[in-house]
């Protein structure tokens, strides 16, 4: 009986065999067989994907065609129930409407800043798009804490805002899962706790990445004290430099995005993995794994 017969692995098969601390223990199997499961966790479904929206040669601030849109969403619908955007201006406002065309849920972000005045335009555009029914959840601002952009104060006042004009949707903040832990008048504010999990920037080894997600999904959650989380991304660069113990390849990101999407559905966890399409300007904040983070390359085609 040849190897491949005898370590056939399927996602049913993982799922039933899954470790919830450590995952699939993948030292038994071929790499053309996690090439295989890897294409079988996509074709099984995600929970949501963050949307990526710039083409090769754009970047923040190019206005974005609603036909590119279009062109991303047709090729990730077939894989999500949910889709997460990042803005309300500069075309961004679209990749709701479209997603929702397509029968897509969305949880729509208002990307927060130092620039007040654009941080107006971003306000009025989730709000506008939530009272057009295109929006599922609501995110106002993604790590600008963090960035230390604006401060809690500020933010309440933006969060409070969105939530008394549109009191029927879910309000929340996206940021890393232990400054909600350090702000609890934010944790308080949201409707859902809405946590970045990142076991690659900690220089986590692929083989300890899983349990330390887990790990960081479980302190978001002792401080939402009962609030419902959401891990609003997550996820493995293919190719780039290392960092400490955390190394980018094709077969840690393949592993990584096996193990976070069978840790999902046996654990029920709401995720938007990220993300969906490598995208070259993010070099400039990130270094060379800022390209690599796609499930589709650049180009839009499938990686692996």
């Amino acid at each position: 009986m040849s190897y491949r017969k005898e370590n056939h692995i399927s996602f049913e098969k993982v799922k039933v065999n899954f470790s919830k601390n450590i995952g699939v223990e993948f030292s038994q199997y071929s790499k053309e067989d996690i090439v295989k499961l890897w294409r079988e966790t996509l074709d099984s479904g995600m929970h949501g994907i963050c949307f990526s929206i710039y083409a090769d040669s754009q970047k923040p601030g190019d206005f974005i065609s609603e036909e590119q849109i279009e062109r991303r969403i047709n090729i990730l619908k077939p894989y999500t129930k949910w889709i997460r955007s990042f803005s309300c201006t500069e075309g961004h406002e679209h990749i709701a409407k479209i997603a929702k065309k397509h029968g897509i849920k969305t949880l729509v972000g208002a990307w927060l800043s130092d620039d007040l005045e654009k941080n107006e335009e971003e306000i009025e555009g989730l709000i506008q798009l939530a009272k057009k029914g295109f929006v599922d959840i609501a995110a106002v601002g993604n790590e600008v804490l963090y960035r230390k952009e604006l401060t809690e104060e500020e933010l309440l006042v933006y969060i409070n805002r969105v939530k008394e004009e549109i009191s029927n949707i879910e309000v929340g903040y996206v940021d890393a899962y232990y400054e909600f832990s350090k702000r609890p008048a934010i944790t308080a504010a949201c409707d859902v706790i809405l946590s970045n999990c990142y076991p690659f920037w900690e220089g986590c080894n692929i083989e300890y990445s899983l349990n330390h997600m887990q790990e960081m999904y479980e302190q978001a959650k002792k401080t939402a004290k009962g609030k419902r989380i959401i891990i609003t991304e997550t996820g493995w660069p293919s190719k780039g430099s290392s960092l400490e113990g955390a190394h980018s390849n094709a077969e840690n990101a393949m592993k990584y995005f096996i193990n976070s999407q069978v840790w999902a559905e046996v654990d029920n966890i709401e995720m938007f993995y990220f993300s969906s399409f490598d995208e070259s300007w993010k070099v400039g904040d990130e270094g060379d794994v800022g390209a690599y983070w796609g499930l589709w390359d650049k180009y839009g085609n499938l990686k692996f």
